[in-house]
């Protein structure tokens, strides 16, 4: 039998599949998020707030803790860009420590809900007995608005870093817990489930290994917002004296510490408060493009 030559046993493929096969899909997650040029910059200013929280300790130029009586409520100069507060502590650099702490409270806030939310959004949606039970302690919890029930469990716990996260984590939990519910009552119909089961898979092994993994795209957009509702209720627990303790230099402190000093001094309000609105509204921003990323209803649309 004559051999056939090397090459001859295949169809070529055109260089545009190549190019299409050779792309990982973080690659092409990466391609549909940054479409839109509003996502892009909301990503590059998180990127530089995230760079600032981070280096704050060693790149802010004065002492965020060091008061100057004589050098108290001056205005925004050459040396101080963003003014001095009552104390005569430099306000450029407790806004950048301040994103730091406010940050790490979010992040956290997030931690915690995911978690929680996440495994009992799984319960409800693959335990059949346990869904009634679980949804009517969520609609529970979100039948009140979210800073009347933030402030009930701070009034609980005490003012501390800690118990806002845990305050904050429990508050949001229900988001998260009917985001994955609902993408779970989807997945567990779906062929592969009913194979892993047929073939007799224990109930955390098709949950946590054939069901969570598709449940990743609704958590991820769902943990952008939860983010940034954080960082706007820590804040406005801070205002209202019930968050983190005023020690703490976080953009909420600030703004709560400067109310009384607002007619002379409005720039101790405007600065940490336009942090807080940058930051927010770069995180929806970005939560909104990367869940038309995700999305690929809203692709084929398009």
């Amino acid at each position: 039998m004559a051999s056939v030559p090397a090459g001859h046993g295949s169809v070529p493929l055109p260089s545009s599949a190549k190019a299409g096969n050779s792309r990982s899909p973080a690659a092409l997650l990466l391609r549909q998020l940054f479409r839109r040029r509003l996502v892009v910059l909301s990503f590059l200013i998180m990127l530089a707030i995230l760079a600032v929280a981070l280096l704050a300790p060693w790149i802010t130029p004065f002492n965020p803790m060091k008061m100057d009586i004589l050098g108290r409520l001056k205005p925004p100069t050459a040396a101080h860009w963003f003014g001095t507060d009552e104390y005569g502590r430099d306000v450029l650099s407790r806004v950048m420590l301040g994103a730091r702490l406010s940050l790490l409270v979010g992040l956290l806030v997030v931690v915690v809900a995911t978690v929680l939310g996440t495994l009992l959004g799984l319960a409800a949606g693959y335990i059949r007995p346990l869904d009634g039970l679980l949804m009517r302690l969520t609609d529970a919890l979100m039948a009140f608005p979210d800073i009347l029930l933030a402030i009930a469990f701070m009034a609980a716990l005490g003012p501390s870093l800690y118990n806002v996260v845990l305050a904050l984590g429990i508050v949001y939990t229900p988001r998260v817990a009917r985001v994955v519910r609902a993408a779970c009552l989807v997945v567990r119909e779906m062929p592969f489930i009913e194979a892993a089961t047929a073939l007799g898979a224990s109930t955390p092994r098709i949950v946590f290994l054939h069901i969570l993994p598709n449940l990743m795209s609704p958590i991820l957009v769902q943990a952008t917002f939860i983010f940034a509702y954080a960082i706007l209720t820590e804040a406005a627990l801070s205002f209202l004296g019930v968050g983190v303790p005023p020690t703490t230099p976080t953009w909420g402190n600030m703004i709560a510490s400067a109310q009384q000093y607002f007619q002379q001094a409005d720039w101790l309000i405007l600065f940490p408060g336009c942090a807080i609105v940058l930051t927010v509204l770069s995180l929806q921003i970005v939560g909104d493009g990367l869940r038309d990323a995700l999305d690929p209803r809203l692709q084929k649309a398009k």
